[in-house]
């Protein structure tokens, strides 16, 4: 199995941005030390009282800085928010900045109040995304001056000034669940993933096709199936519970779905599950706030070491997933029990899973 690192860089009581900048990349260069694989972060827009990172390229350049082994990278780009060529030239950049360490994310988008202020295509999000992916592709794959001709942008003798350390280009990666996505994600050879709010076992036979078309495309390595969670690790089990549930309800309701004006977070998850017409994700959400309810389904991997490894790798063998996008630091988490429960994964969580293979 891989391990990353995730961060929504969600907002937290008494600290300004940039306090809370230095304490993720305290954490990347933690997570660096103990063997994890990556370091990822959201792009999220106009919402102070959720997400503090509009700007992941920034994110991943303090990670470059303070880490010498993890791959980092966007998860990923809001793509119709772009031009296509912009995002290639920031990737180009940023792969030599970290040395040939980026993990190139894009996403289609989900959240309507980004695309406003940005003038962007809602509508079309989903057709723009795919066409960021040939598009990039291409651009790293051709030498010297190169041409595009898609639906929405074309391109005429086009030279980048920097290009990528990784050839033909960095890996690439798009988080979807939609079946029609997938088989084109696994004929590109890109990797993928879907969040705690999707029950796995409604997911999984798209991702057992997604492996099937992978394979069948004479990829030559497995293709990357993320799984964003939230953890918290401590000494037993009931201390861990214990500290965990205030740090979740806090997430919930004051941060994780929250609006820019106002609202409570699980409940607003909630309803945009129902109005998506996917009752199973919006029942989840319904019950975030519950931490006993997220044990009890297996939808938060919370206790003694030992406990979190054996919920893992049974979440992983039902749903499908090699890759734990873990985020640690939850609600108003104190540091003190964000280090511990960081140092309690890389040090037995990891080693413990690390040659486990649910596919």
């Amino acid at each position: 199995m891989k391990f990353a690192h995730f961060s929504h860089v969600w907002n937290k009581p008494g600290m300004t941005v940039a306090q809370r900048y230095e304490q993720l990349w305290r954490e990347l260069a933690t997570c660096d030390e103990l063997g994890f694989d990556f370091g990822f972060t959201v792009e999220h827009h106009f919402n102070p009282n959720e997400s503090w990172m509009p700007s992941p390229t920034i994110y991943c350049t303090g990670a470059a800085a303070r880490t010498r082994r993890m791959r980092h990278g966007p998860m990923g780009f809001v793509v119709p928010l772009y031009d296509p060529l912009r995002i290639a030239e920031d990737a180009a950049v940023l792969d030599n900045v970290l040395n040939g360490r980026l993990e190139i994310g894009l996403v289609s988008g989900i959240v309507p109040d980004f695309f406003g202020p940005y003038r962007a295509d809602f509508k079309n999000r989903r057709a723009l995304a795919n066409e960021a992916l040939a598009f990039v592709k291409q651009a790293f794959s051709t030498e010297g001056p190169f041409s595009f001709e898609g639906p929405f942008h074309q391109y005429q003798n086009v030279t980048l000034s920097v290009t990528p350390v990784q050839k033909p280009h960095p890996p690439l990666w798009m988080q979807s669940r939609d079946a029609d996505t997938l088989a084109i994600l696994a004929q590109e050879g890109v990797h993928t993933g879907y969040l705690f709010l999707v029950p796995r076992q409604e997911v999984a036979p798209r991702y057992r096709e997604y492996l099937t078309r992978w394979n069948r495309a004479g990829h030559p390595e497995k293709p990357n199936i993320g799984y964003w969670v939230l953890v918290y690790v401590d000494e037993t089990d009931e201390k861990a519970v214990g500290k965990a549930k205030p740090y979740f309800a806090h997430c919930f309701t004051k941060v994780f779905g929250t609006r820019a004006d106002g609202g409570i977070g699980y409940l607003r998850l909630a309803e945009n599950f129902a109005n998506r017409g996917d009752p199973g994700g919006a029942e989840i959400a319904k019950n975030a706030v519950n931490l006993d309810y997220l044990l009890d389904h297996n939808l938060a991997f919370v206790g003694s070491p030992k406990t979190v490894t054996e919920k893992i790798k049974a979440a992983a063998a039902e749903g499908l997933f090699n890759t734990v996008l873990a985020e640690f630091n939850i609600g108003d988490i104190a540091e003190e029990d964000l280090m511990r429960s960081i140092r309690l994964f890389g040090t037995e969580v990891l080693p413990a899973l690390r040659s486990f293979e649910p596919y």
